[in-house]
């Protein structure tokens, strides 16, 4: 189109009347968000390359260059963690000055600004940590398919290591509670791997989901270690409480918690702040609302004749 052509289009009564109505406050106002001046949204891009730069650092040779030495290790690490640090930091500031919309006339303010920096650098600390639960997730998915070859296989192709990466680094940032940004990089893994965990999900170690598409993990989850799930599981929530004025009660606990060694195959359903034992084993495309004992193996009942 011509610059004469666009300056025609947007006189035309038809998009002045879209504009006019698309600009009613009962329009707008049910949608629009309103920034104090200099406010900027959490980068999305940014984002991105922080984890990448995440994944470079927690699985050296894996991801970013493949060709670094053990004896330069410590030189490109202090580097890449240099800027991880800088960059996460102004995304946490973004994302509580996000949540802190209307309390400040500028930002970020200085609450926000070291309030973030505090953050970013708790988080810096808990690296060797996430390393050390993702390095066991990764032999847990090695140990409990047999058609993985190796550890390193599950980690850099297995979408549970995908998801787990995402979910160990939005949790401690949940844990921090850093606004936004833990559900923005738990929403990465599940528009790519169709696992969906909820930042505020507290899993155990050595975990695995095996093939994982349609897996759903709530907020309030408890999760102990060396549980394995398989696709299509939901640990969700029944219906719970309203408030006075009808909106849901935030907070409160309301999804299962599973023991030790809990096996889940595909399609089961678990909901309700249920406890699953340890050792349990829960069939595949089963309903489970009430507690199960530990070791128990539930499955569907058999057809009557």
């Amino acid at each position: 189109m011509n610059s004469n052509h666009d300056a025609k289009a947007v006189t035309m009564p038809e998009l002045d009347s879209v504009v006019e109505r698309l600009c009613h406050p009962l329009s707008l106002d049910a949608v629009w968000h309103r920034p104090a001046q200099g406010a900027a949204m959490p980068s999305l891009d940014e984002l991105r390359e922080i984890m990448e730069r995440l994944r470079a650092a927690i699985f050296p040779g894996y991801f970013g260059s493949a060709r670094i030495r053990r004896e330069s290790m410590r030189y490109h690490l202090s580097a890449n963690l240099d800027s991880i640090y800088r960059k996460l930091g102004e995304q946490i500031v973004r994302g509580l000055c996000f949540s802190c919309e209307g309390r400040h006339e500028t930002v970020p303010c200085a609450e926000c600004e070291s309030e973030g920096a505090t953050a970013a650098l708790a988080f810096m600390d808990r690296l060797p940590e996430i390393r050390r639960l993702l390095a066991g997730d990764a032999q847990a998915a090695y140990e409990g398919d047999p058609a993985a070859s190796s550890p390193g296989e599950t980690i850099f192709c297995y979408p549970s290591m995908h998801a787990m990466f995402h979910h160990r680094i939005a949790h401690e940032l949940y844990k921090l509670m850093v606004p936004v940004i833990p559900r923005i990089i738990s929403e990465m893994a599940h528009s790519r791997t169709g696992i969906d965990i909820h930042p505020g999900a507290a899993i155990g170690e050595d975990f695995f989901i095996d093939h994982g598409t349609g897996v759903v993990i709530g907020e309030t989850c408890i999760l102990g270690r060396s549980c394995r799930l398989y696709q299509g599981v939901t640990l969700g929530a029944l219906s719970f409480p309203k408030n006075p004025d009808g909106t849901l009660t935030k907070g409160i606990a309301r999804h299962p918690v599973l023991g030790d060694n809990v096996t889940v195959y595909a399609g089961a359903t678990i909901l309700g702040r249920v406890t699953i034992g340890s050792g349990a084993v829960i069939g595949g495309n089963v309903w489970i609302t009430e507690d199960v004992p530990a070791g128990a193996k539930i499955a569907q009942e058999k057809p009557r004749d």
